[in-house]
């Protein structure tokens, strides 16, 4: 497990990470979400032990990285999101390498090397020269180094990039595979990616915590604050003008239309369901379609780090006003 407390990380008067707190169990595939520049890397730098932190503290089994860094570290496989590979070594030879540094049992570099070549699909690889690889195999080189040693914990930091499409799908496979007994921390601009593959997603902001759950979890609080997906046979003319008379309704955007049909993003305030149902019904205009509107984790990312302050804050707020609501609920019945 890791605990990350109150972590700082300052530049002068710039915070690039600020005061952040999370904690990532057993078990997981944690996913860490934030636009370019939120504080990912510096996070993950300093929960490596690579960077000292300014404030606060991390514990990685228990062990500070500060105050007991090998102990720590012992527990810990890195992939920067630049792997630190040296092109003169041919691929076997640095792992061998990486295996003496990670001090594994002499008895047990061999074995650990055929085992993290096999699982990278590098055994093609093995006798090439470092430098004469494409990208996605020097990638694939810098995974097997952070899976040398079997450590607990596994971090990646943009993990699958320069990939072709099968070799990402072979790197996700790879790393539900090592989730079953280790804990792996995934760091990624490519949602699609997180969301296949991670159990918890947290998202900073500007160096900042805002939110941490599941994904399926941060659509649904953020799909709740009052949005519909509507399909009637009518024109968008005729669905609008509909619309536009029910009490409650508050915006309304045209998504997409066929010969006979429209289909729109209805924002209301309060449930307007059954209003919708009698006043399309009364204009003679069959209603297809009636549902909730889930936004995508691509729709909850952006909002909730917008460049606005305003909108991100609003998003956050939404998205917190659910939990405490959920939790009422919970406890209701007590």
């Amino acid at each position: 497990m890791i605990e990350v407390k109150n972590l700082v990380k300052r530049y002068g008067d710039h915070y690039a990470v600020d005061h952040l707190s999370f904690t990532v169990e057993d078990g997981q595939i944690f996913g860490f979400l934030g636009p370019n520049g939120a504080g990912k890397s510096t996070t993950m730098n300093m929960m490596t032990g690579y960077l000292a932190a300014t404030e606060g503290q991390v514990l990685v089994e228990g062990h500070d990285i500060l105050e007991e860094p090998e102990a720590a570290r012992e527990n810990i496989g890195y992939l920067p999101e630049l792997p630190p590979l040296y092109p003169d070594m041919t691929v076997t030879e640095y792992l061998r390498f990486c295996a003496e540094l990670k001090k594994v049992p002499k008895e047990q570099r061999e074995e650990q090397l055929q085992q993290v070549l096999t699982l990278t699909h590098l055994e093609d690889m093995s006798s090439r020269l470092i430098r004469n690889l494409s990208k996605g195999y020097r990638q694939r080189v810098g995974l097997a180094q952070a899976i040398l040693g079997f450590p607990k914990i596994i971090i990646l930091d943009e993990p699958t990039v320069g990939l072709d499409p099968k070799q990402v799908v072979e790197i996700r496979d790879l790393i539900r595979h090592l989730a079953k007994e280790h804990t792996v921390i995934i760091s990624s601009h490519i949602l699609s990616e997180i969301r296949a593959v991670c159990d918890h997603v947290l998202i900073i902001r500007k160096g900042k915590f805002v939110v941490c759950d599941t994904p399926e979890d941060l659509e649904e609080k953020l799909s709740a604050g009052g949005s519909l997906e509507l399909a009637a046979k009518a024109s968008p003319e005729e669905a609008a003008a509909v619309l536009d008379r029910v009490p409650g309704v508050t915006a309304h955007t045209l998504l997409g239309q066929t010969e006979d049909a429209s289909r729109f993003s209805v924002a209301m305030d309060g449930d307007v369901r059954e209003a919708l149902f009698y006043a399309f019904a009364e204009a003679k205009l069959p209603l297809l379609e009636l549902r909730p509107r889930m936004a995508s984790l691509e729709e909850v990312f952006l909002d909730l780090t917008d460049e606005d302050d305003a909108v991100a804050a609003r998003a956050a707020a939404l998205f917190h006003t659910q939990e405490r609501e959920e939790a009422s609920g919970d406890d209701s019945h007590l």
